[in-house]
């Protein structure tokens, strides 16, 4: 059987990987249409502060690794349309200029997504950056250097806004952060949180401006200079880096397979497109969501990846669903660490469920260990279904790392537990590890009170 794979970077390699383990006498084709593979944008803030030496070490696997595994590698080699009807795709190769058609039995496709396009006047100046790509991280990795560079704005406060802009920060800069909602990261954290990160930002010499979106670019000699917002801020800028989301890279797939009216690709619980040949997977679609059934945008590396093995493994006969994922993430903000997942406060709306949170704060470790020994304090917030208590959310921060505990809660949201279910699960206890009630029993507990 030949399987062709589309896009390298986390789905395209797990499917991959996931056909060499469970079927290495297949003919595997993978292709991307850039000049290197499985370059990890989720890695970039890692190399641009420079904990990762090189850009080329920012990535799952190399060419010549994945040929000595037998697997056919395509580089600067891009699947430009696709003949369902003749299992068929057609190759432009970047290369040499030349082009073919390829045969397939199976098709598996991460045509990933693309930066939005802000569409307002001076877009096109230079020093307008993106951050996502291996060709953008070297471009600034440059601008960290940069003597030139004294001003930066980062358009948008998603993680990518948030890293951009910590980079920067670090390297010297002032740096503005334009939002066009109300609070940064106000899709991963409520506002008792948000609130003292966003101090912590001022802190450390980066300014907020939420509730406004950028306006116009203005410039001298072609290069940009200030970011004018839709309330009239006009913001010195010699660097601008555009964070304001995504769009699913799938206009050349109308009429392939069936997209939905914000172009992401329909596939169902085997990854299957309307083309039952043709699987999908990545960022240019809808996941399950746990919380609450439905499907859902959720572009992270995980969901990536367990969608190429699910999709490797159905396009071998074994017939596995997409498991049920609840966007469970994290980042850390200077010395603050945080994660979240399933539903917050600030996102309930977009949900036809009923919500309930209850928030904590607590030491990291007993009270008797020492402020030295990092014996910080934790906020939790633990988000339920009032009515039938099944846990929805939770968020945590601390100056430590507690960022494990959300993933006991994804796996609660995952299995349907209740407050009751956690308020007294089992948890280790070991006074330079935890307390003797976990926070996530804590939280529980007095969720319980709560409700009565």
């Amino acid at each position: 059987m030949k399987v062709i794979v589309l896009g390298s970077s986390h789905g395209g390699y797990d499917a991959v990987s996931q056909i060499l383990s469970d079927a290495p006498d297949t003919e595997i084709q993978w292709y991307e249409k850039g000049d290197f593979i499985s370059f990890l944008s989720c890695g970039m803030q890692l190399y641009l502060e420079g904990v990762v030496k090189h850009v080329n070490d920012v990535s799952y696997a190399k060419p010549d690794q994945m040929h000595k595994a037998g697997v056919d590698v395509f580089v600067k080699q891009e699947i430009s349309a696709i003949d369902p009807a003749n299992h068929s795709v057609h190759v432009l190769n970047h290369n040499d200029g030349t082009e073919r058609d390829e045969h397939y039995d199976k098709l598996i496709i991460s045509p990933g997504a693309n930066p939005a396009s802000l569409g307002v006047k001076g877009e096109d100046l230079q020093n307008i950056y993106k951050m996502r790509g291996r060709d953008w991280a070297i471009k600034l990795k440059e601008k960290t250097v940069d003597p030139n560079v004294k001003n930066v704005a980062v358009i948008g406060s998603g993680y990518i806004g948030i890293e951009a802009a910590e980079v920067f920060a670090k390297a010297g800069m002032h740096v503005s952060i334009i939002e066009f909602n109300e609070r940064l990261l106000g899709a991963y954290l409520d506002k008792e949180f948000t609130d003292t990160l966003t101090k912590v930002m001022k802190d450390h010499n980066v300014d907020f401006y939420g509730n406004q979106g950028v306006s116009e670019y203005r410039s001298e000699d072609g290069k940009v200079t200030t970011a004018v917002t839709s309330k009239g801020n006009e913001i010195p800028a010699d660097l601008v880096v555009e964070a304001a989301g995504i769009r699913p890279n799938t206009e050349w797939l109308n009429g392939v397979v069936d997209l939905d009216d914000h172009g992401f690709i329909k596939n169902n619980e085997y990854m299957q497109t309307s083309e039952q040949d043709i699987y999908a997977i990545g960022d240019a679609t809808l996941v399950p969501f746990a919380p609450t059934g439905e499907k859902s945008v959720i572009a992270l590396a995980t969901n990536a990846r367990r969608e190429g093995r699910t999709a490797a493994m159905n396009a071998l006969g074994q017939e596995h669903k997409m498991v049920p994922v609840s966007g469970s993430s994290a980042l850390s903000v200077f010395d603050y660490k945080f994660a979240s997942t399933g539903i917050k406060e600030g996102t309930a709306s977009r949900f036809d469920v009923k919500t309930q949170s209850t928030t904590v704060t607590d030491t990291f470790r007993p009270a008797f260990v020492p402020d030295e020994a990092g014996n910080a304090k934790v906020l939790f917030k633990l988000t339920y279904n009032p009515e039938t208590h099944e846990i929805l959310g939770g968020q945590v921060m601390s100056k430590q790392d507690a960022t494990q505990n959300m993933n006991t809660i994804s796996l609660a949201i995952q299995a349907h537990m209740k407050v009751e279910d956690l308020a007294y699960a089992d948890f280790f206890f070991q006074p330079g590890f935890d307390r003797p009630w976990n926070i996530m029993n804590v939280v529980a507990q007095q969720a319980l009170k709560d409700l009565k």
